[in-house]
């Protein structure tokens, strides 16, 4: 189920941004807008799994073994999950 949580255009830093940057390559015109789901578990057609490393700042650092990069997501993670999950798994659509 889709839960509307009031974020619009969120931005991502630490990592976060680069992992998305390679995960939506091959989105045509990814610049323009995807769509992105988050799941504390496997789901079809899922592409990645997110490992939970540590908490900082309010937010969780997370762990893309694809890429072999780490990543941090902040405190509104919360608005999708009640708490940090130890996996995400995403899947990147047009």
């Amino acid at each position: 189920m889709i839960r509307p949580v009031g974020l619009v255009r969120e931005a991502f830093v630490a990592g976060a941004d680069d992992i998305i940057e390679r995960l939506a390559g091959d989105i045509p015109e990814a610049e323009l807008g995807f769509n992105l789901v988050l799941s504390a578990q496997p789901f079809p057609g899922y592409r990645t799994m997110l490992e939970w490393r540590r908490e900082e700042n309010g937010g969780n650092w997370y762990y893309c073994a694809d890429f072999d990069m780490e990543g941090w997501l902040c405190p509104a993670l919360l608005k999708y999950f009640e708490s940090a999950p130890p996996t995400i798994y995403t899947q990147f659509k047009a």
